[in-house]
């Protein structure tokens, strides 16, 4: 963490100011906007159009978790190694992202789930940019981890999902007037799949597996499984339970596999340490 505000001596504050305030207002902007719509009279999330695949409106609180770790990236770009990762390679990808995902909020928060749909493929386009490029680049001291790593592995996992949700809101029936049908059975049993296919793909990712994008997945589907009622159609409900059980074992999967890591790597140190004392001794 010393090394956090340490910066090498031809990098100063304001190279590429443009960009860093691009990268601030646009993450303080999607914030508020955010805010606005939990805040708000409209009451989106608790008044929208409730479908087959709408989660809990608690599912949505994941939301102020990710700006805030956003902001703490917006932060980080002012030191020597984020200037490497965020102004260096992500660049402009980031203002683009807040806003694509600030047309997505305008579209929902006025229920134009169609266009909302559009503007959401196109914000997970550009978070799966992002999070190929945060994914290849090494990681080197804890700031990578809770500044890059971690707020765009929620992202990506988080808008993987809104992608399923939106499209029901746009296509899909309306639960609180018309019945479940037999293709809306069909619909929401591939989607939750297919939630359960990507969740396996970060789980397996590499070594360590990808554990916030599998909390998000698991996260959104526990909240879908909490908000489709027995009464509303058992079908949906007890297979969102089942898929939600089963998210938990890629959790558990990426759990294991980031303290494996973790162990490893504090071997590796203790390893290091012993023979460099050994050197030393030798060398005395």
């Amino acid at each position: 963490m010393a090394s956090f505000f340490r910066r090498p001596p031809n990098n100063s504050w304001s190279d590429h100011l443009p960009l860093k305030l691009a990268n601030i207002v646009g993450a303080l902007f999607v914030m508020g906007a955010n805010g606005y719509t939990v805040i708000s009279p409209l009451d989106v999330y608790y008044t929208g159009k409730a479908t087959y695949f709408t989660p809990a409106p608690w599912a949505y609180f994941l939301w102020p978790v990710i700006h805030l770790l956003v902001l703490g990236t917006c932060t980080y770009q002012f030191s020597g190694r984020g200037k490497e990762l965020i102004i260096d390679i992500i660049g402009w990808n980031l203002p683009l992202l807040d806003f694509m995902n600030a047309l997505y909020i305008y579209s929902w928060t006025n229920q134009e789930y169609k266009y909302a749909l559009v503007f959401m493929i196109f914000t997970c386009s550009v978070v799966s940019k992002i999070y190929r490029l945060v994914k290849a680049s090494t990681v080197r001291n804890i700031c990578d981890e809770l500044f890059l790593h971690l707020p765009f592995s929620l992202y990506h996992g988080w808008t993987t999902c809104l992608v399923f949700s939106t499209a029901f809101a746009a296509f899909g029936v309306d639960a609180e007037i018309e019945p479940v049908r037999f293709w809306t059975k069909v619909f929401v049993f591939a989607s939750l799949f297919t939630l359960q296919t990507i969740a396996s793909a970060y789980a397996y990712a590499s070594v360590e597996g990808d554990l916030p994008a599998c909390l998000a997945v698991s996260w959104f589907i526990w909240a879908v499984f909490v908000n489709q009622s027995p009464e509303r159609s058992p079908f949906v409900h007890w297979c969102a339970l089942g898929a939600a059980i089963l998210s938990l074992c890629w959790l558990m999967r990426s759990a294991i596999g980031l303290e494996l890591k973790i162990r490893t790597r504090n071997m590796s140190r203790k390893s290091m340490a012993k023979a460099y004392n050994s050197k030393m001794k030798a060398v005395r």
